[in-house]
């Protein structure tokens, strides 16, 4: 038994033979700062529901929605724009946000529903959509981006909810004057 290795030193001798060259298109300490620099500035942004859903109404504002095709398909907060996290590029978002990189774009996510059903499945709170969204608006250089601050009821008739699957949802959205 005293021969054996504990299993932490055999991995600290292999880590050097399995260490890979960092990717230099991947900058994870320049993820990590930006975050750091919108921490504060997002906390200033975060809206109540009423002042959320005035802004939206703006003619200049942006709703936009960063799930997935599928999920927004399924449903989404009525005016909203999809355009998932993941197709985020120069590129994609100057086609969807336009031209105006001051205008006000609003966005909220999974995490501000209590229903916790799909499509709006809640993630793990420090993994919460709105936080990537924000950040990489603000990355990509989009300075006012505003940020659903309250966690809303979908049979809420303020919330407006609509989609292919909208009625269905366990929480179903009531019709006005119902």
């Amino acid at each position: 038994m005293r021969y054996l290795i504990p299993m932490a030193a055999m991995l600290a001798c292999a880590a050097p033979a399995l260490a890979q060259p960092e990717n230099p298109q991947i900058d994870f300490a320049g993820f990590v700062a930006l975050a750091g620099q919108v921490e504060q500035e997002r906390a200033q942004r975060l809206l109540p529901f009423g002042a959320f859903m005035e802004r939206a109404q703006s003619n200049d504002a942006l709703l936009l929605d960063a799930r997935s095709a599928a999920d927004f398909a399924a449903g989404h907060i009525e005016g909203a724009v999809n355009l998932p996290l993941p197709e985020f590029t120069a590129q994609r978002l100057a086609q969807v946000i336009g031209a105006d990189r001051n205008r006000p774009i609003l966005i909220y996510c999974n995490n501000n529903f209590i229903n916790d059903v799909p499509p709006v499945t809640r993630k793990a709170i420090e993994l919460a959509l709105n936080i990537q969204t924000f950040i990489n608006l603000t990355g990509y250089g989009y300075p006012n981006v505003f940020e659903l601050g309250d966690v809303v009821d979908l049979s809420d008739p303020d919330v407006r909810w609509t989609g292919a699957n909208a009625a269905a949802l366990p929480y179903a959205p009531t019709e006005p004057g119902a």
